[in-house]
């Protein structure tokens, strides 16, 4: 029986060739030697200077700033990036946006605030799991009315430059409401606790550093 012969390389030219291609790898490495200390040595520096280099500031205006400023403002920019993800890629999950007064129980203190929203995020997950947060305008004496109010209401408050912070948290409805610089962010949690929530983006909004999960 005869067999065909399965086509492929020759093997007179494959063994030259590959001595060829062996000796211009060694040529290139040779010639590249010399060069290795020099470039182990800019590594180093650049992994120095990444190392201590200060934050540079963001030049990006803050939501607060961005709200004071005439025309829409959404719920995008209310926002940092990692808080987002978190919301928008929960299963699920629906955003609606709208000037609706804050969904604080706290009643009271919006009768005596009469803030002007700008914009009111309401997310809605399963049933009856929501997050709903407001950023409105207030007036000058802002914070010492909701501090007041909302103490006598059983909420946990402290300052914050200039500001005060108030929180509570009643059977599975966390409320966190925070009144500084002619703003109020209010963001009330049922059923629906996001890492850090209250937290995260009250520091966003003011333009200050995320606080770590």
């Amino acid at each position: 029986m005869t067999m065909a012969r399965v086509g492929g390389r020759n093997a007179w030219l494959a063994v030259p060739i590959g001595l060829i291609c062996a000796a211009i790898v060694a040529a290139l490495v040779w010639l590249a030697a010399p060069m290795t200390p020099i470039l182990s040595q800019w590594g180093g520096d650049m992994l120095r200077e990444a190392s201590t280099a200060e934050p540079v500031p963001s030049e990006q205006p803050s939501p607060t700033e961005l709200a004071a400023e005439e025309g829409d403002f959404d719920c995008r920019a209310m926002y940092p990036d990692s808080l987002w993800a978190v919301m928008a890629w929960q299963a699920g999950a629906l955003l609606s946006q709208t000037t609706a007064a804050p969904a604080s129980e706290a009643t009271a203190l919006t009768d005596a605030l009469q803030p002007v929203v700008r914009v009111t995020c309401d997310w809605r997950w399963h049933e009856g799991h929501t997050v709903v947060s407001t950023l409105s305008r207030v007036g000058e004496d802002a914070v010492a009315i909701a501090e007041a109010s909302l103490e006598g209401e059983g909420f946990t408050c402290a300052e914050v430059d200039a500001g005060v912070n108030c929180t509570r948290t009643s059977g599975d409805v966390r409320e966190t409401q925070t009144v500084r610089d002619g703003w109020w962010l209010s963001s009330v949690e049922s059923a629906w606790h996001p890492e850090a929530y209250g937290a995260r983006l009250s520091a966003f909004v003011w333009g200050e550093a995320e606080p770590a999960e």
